[in-house]
């Protein structure tokens, strides 16, 4: 699995809590709105977790898939008297 690695505020798993506690810099005074580079590495990271997790969802599922037709065959298997 591939770790992603961060200089800023935002260490390990990403969780409501760590999201909600997040702080963006304001742009310097007399501008408006957030610097767009913190904006965009908030982005990436977000897009990064959220894509590992659907990748492990998917590797879950598919050893349950595994599991489930390994019981089947099992039980196949033994109600055959084998």
């Amino acid at each position: 699995m591939t770790v992603y690695r961060s200089l800023g505020p935002l260490t390990g798993p990403l969780t409501p809590s760590c999201l909600r506690d997040v702080t963006l810099p304001l742009t310097r005074y007399g501008q408006r709105g957030y610097r767009p580079d913190d904006v965009h590495a908030l982005l990436d990271r977000l897009a990064f977790e959220l894509g590992e997790r659907s990748r492990q969802l998917d590797q879950a599922h598919a050893e349950n898939e595994r599991i489930k037709n390994a019981l089947r065959a099992w039980q196949t298997d033994r109600a055959a008297g084998g």
